[in-house]
């Protein structure tokens, strides 16, 4: 039994409730305690397997079947698990009246996991009157309460929860998210307030209070919160709230997370957040710039991932794939670089080597649909239909629910002449999309099966809930063209374009376009933006020169070495001071030894400043602590000008001075050239 993150959170929280009491059983006591030794290891198919011997041995084990309800429940074996439970509960002790407590209220989240929750709140009732002092009962009840809309209840619960401990940050948490969902603002704001001075560094705390001042028109005070969450743990929520700011919002966030950016210099995930901020409005030579930034702080294959998505909307293909290399380079089975990959060769129109990559990603997630969805497309751009359907067919068996599938299966079966297979798509498309949102593909369905009108309102209601985001008026364009509506699809095409979509090369090949791509003003259209996207980027002047520190596209700098005792050595700098780096390319960072960060320290080539983390390393006699990390603010290495390179200090004084992945990871391809005693570095732009 293998166990997903969900899955594993979902452990955490039953046996929450679960004490671990001791097992009197001689016969099965040992098989229980290994199971436990297996449990707390994660091993769960090795736990359930030695409870389960627990179990044979002695039948009346309650302990050991609990943990067995506990795993099959995770393994959505709800049968089991129940037959279990009800093993367990018939044999606890009357009086033991914790024990029952756990045991019904474990049977109540069975039933809830099956959709029952009648029964499963009639058990946890019998949990609560059982041992009313549980206050995880009371909070996976309040829970359910909530997703019922049943808020009073889930109040009372949670309150419940605070009565019997003051301290508890969970139950005012929930009392607080429950306000905000009948929109009582000012008493989720006092609640949230309450909750911050509880636990000042539980970061949900602040991202919901950022979400009710968002709802209050509060911005400033909102980017405050969405900043503070996402400095304690990247808060996800925050992190939501910062990719859907309004325009309101915005500008505001921006300059705080900018100020913050500025604020703490050396923490390179404030670029990856303004570069995201600055994605998602459209500004993509910005977002790059940002990301630049980060990479240069803190080598990472998401830099160049992102870096290269950028290229990949602005039509640069040439670059997005020289970064999407540079980040498969850093992280060689990364599936979100590989499929990247993918999207980038199909688009320009290297088909063959797109359906490559995505060989090799399903090859690694063979039960992964959209795998089979995305190969399918470029298989179908290739003209190739019956391959196309056969990798429609299986991600509609890996994903049933997932409606692009059935359109893309559906035009296929058109086009080989099998009309009914085709109606029988489009059919199960309206089926499964009613609700018109951004992934939203009944408009094309309805047009297709000869139903017009019902294309155009759904295009409507569609449009109703874009929001004014691109998508939507890029959708209307391409629906209009297939229409043979040339007129509204130039309209639409505009509006999409001044709201920023940017994807001039896509739209070269988006065969929904056809009908209006050979018109003059289409042409017009898009010379008038792509000149408007020039003057934006020259707006931002340097900013947004995407140039890496050390050097340019295909320069090559040979660095000389030595070998000494079988180890390359390489010249280098650090804050000017002359030092020599040993290479080694399976190092993941910089390291330097105790004695020469000590040196440095006490000889000014590093500051107290250039040591970073959440505690400053150094004690009060000048001593540095193991474990510090630095910042090294300047590094030359045989011309290649670095800034800003952490490295790791070991105790061990002997050490070399190692040069790892955090810096090989910001340089371009590197080849050892033996006979000359040269490293060969070409660089990245």
């Amino acid at each position: 039994m293998k166990l997903n993150k969900i899955l594993t959170i979902l452990i955490v929280a039953i046996t929450s409730i679960l004490p671990i009491a001791s097992v009197a059983q001689n016969n099965s006591e040992y098989s229980f305690n290994r199971g436990m030794e297996e449990y707390r290891a994660e091993n769960y198919s090795s736990a359930l397997e030695w409870f389960q011997k627990a179990v044979s041995q002695n039948p009346h084990n309650a302990m050991a079947n609990m943990y067995i309800s506990i795993l099959q429940q995770v393994d959505e074996q709800y049968g089991l698990a129940l037959s279990a439970i009800n093993r367990a509960i018939n044999s606890i002790p009357k009086k033991d009246k914790e024990l029952i407590a756990s045991a019904y209220a474990i049977r109540g989240y069975i039933y809830v996991e099956m959709g029952d929750t009648i029964k499963g709140l009639e058990d946890l009732a019998i949990a609560v009157k059982s041992d009313p002092t549980n206050r995880a009962i009371y909070k996976n009840r309040g829970q359910i309460y909530f997703e019922q809309g049943k808020y009073e209840l889930s109040d009372a619960d949670y309150r419940k929860m605070t009565k019997l401990d003051p301290g508890d940050t969970m139950g005012y948490m929930g009392v607080a998210r429950n306000a905000i969902e009948q929109e009582k603002w000012d008493d989720a704001i006092s609640l949230l307030d309450y909750v911050i001075k509880l636990s000042p560094d539980y970061s949900s705390g602040y991202s919901f209070r950022a979400d009710t001042y968002i709802n209050l028109e509060k911005y400033s005070d909102a980017a405050d919160d969405i900043v503070k969450a996402l400095s304690i743990n990247g808060d996800r929520k925050a992190h939501y709230l910062m990719i859907h700011a309004n325009k309101t919002l915005y500008p505001i966030l921006k300059a705080k997370l900018q100020i913050q950016a500025n604020k703490d210099k050396n923490e390179a995930s404030w670029y990856y957040y303004l570069g995201q901020l600055a994605e998602v409005n459209n500004r993509y030579k910005e977002a790059i710039n940002y990301y630049i930034k980060g990479n240069d702080k803190d080598a990472d294959s998401i830099f160049l991932e992102r870096i290269a998505d950028c290229y990949f909307v602005l039509g640069d293909y040439n670059s997005a794939l020289t970064f999407v290399d540079k980040g498969l380079s850093m992280a060689v089975d990364d599936d979100d670089l590989i499929m990247s990959k993918g999207d980038i060769l199909n688009e320009m129109g290297r088909r063959d080597e797109a359906i490559q990559m995505l060989d090799i990603f399903i090859d690694k997630n063979p039960e992964f649909g959209y795998g089979y969805y995305r190969r399918g497309w470029y298989k179908d751009e290739k003209g190739d239909r019956e391959g196309a359907i056969d990798d429609y067919t299986m991600a509609i068996t890996l994903m049933p629910s997932y409606a692009y599938s059935y359109i893309g299966r559906g035009r296929d079966y058109e086009m080989v002449g099998q009309k009914d297979l085709a109606v029988a798509d489009y059919r199960k498309v309206i089926e499964l999309d009613t609700v018109p949102n951004d992934n939203s593909c009944a408009q094309y369905a309805f047009l297709f099966l000869g139903e017009r009108q019902k294309a155009i309102d759904f295009m409507n209601r569609y449009m109703e809930n874009s929001e004014g985001r691109t998508g939507g008026n890029y959708d209307a364009a391409c629906l209009y063209s297939l229409m043979g509506d040339t007129e509204k699809a130039l309209t639409y095409l505009e509006q999409a374009l001044e709201r920023g979509y940017r994807r001039f090369a896509h739209m070269e090949v988006d065969r929904d376009l056809e009908n209006i791509r050979n018109l003059p003003q289409y042409r017009e259209l898009i010379d008038k933006y792509k000149r408007i996207q020039e003057s934006e980027n020259e707006a931002l002047g340097d900013s947004v020169t995407p140039t890496l520190s050390y050097t340019k596209l295909n320069e090559i700098i040979e660095i000389p070495f030595t070998k000494d005792m079988g180890v390359t050595k390489v010249k280098c700098t650090i804050n000017e001071l002359p030092l020599h780096f040993v290479f080694d390319t399976g190092a993941a960072d910089v390291t330097m030894s105790l004695v020469e960060a000590t040196f440095m320290l006490k000889n000014d080539y590093l500051k107290p400043d250039d040591f970073i983390g959440t505690a400053r390393y150094i004690d009060a006699n000048g001593d540095i602590t193991e474990g510090a990390v630095v910042n090294l603010r300047h590094v030359n290495l045989g011309g290649v000008e670095l800034s800003n390179v952490r490295a790791s200090i070991v105790k061990n004084q002997k050490a070399p001075l190692l040069l790892g992945q955090s810096v090989l990871g910001r340089l371009g391809s590197i080849e050892i050239d033996n006979n000359r005693s040269v490293l060969r570095i070409t660089g990245v732009k």
